[in-house]
């Protein structure tokens, strides 16, 4: 069971793809493995990880991102969605933003 209910992923996968959108691409190019993504948005998320719709050539494909440890309260998900962004800044051989 989903410990985050619609509003929380609604509210946070909005703000990702609307103010964080740039971000949410590093992600899914490092941690997540799609180095030649053109695109992608956060679709939802739950207590194990998060899904992406990520664009690779012109085709949306899925993609989920675990996380490091299981999640239970929307305190969690911004610390995590940080850890994951500057662990994808270091795979890709990007200047840490810190």
């Amino acid at each position: 069971m989903n410990p985050f209910d619609d509003s929380v992923i609604a509210a946070i996968t909005k703000h990702m793809n609307e103010d964080h959108a740039a971000d949410t691409l590093v992600m899914c190019q490092g941690v997540g493995g799609h180095t030649k993504a053109s695109a992608a948005r956060m679709v939802d998320f739950d207590g194990t990880g998060a899904d992406f719709s990520v664009t690779v050539e012109g085709v949306e494909v899925p993609l989920r991102i675990a996380w490091e440890r299981p999640l239970s309260e929307r305190a969690e998900v911004r610390p995590e969605i940080v850890r994951i962004y500057h662990a994808s800044r270091e795979k890709l051989g990007l200047p840490d933003t810190r």
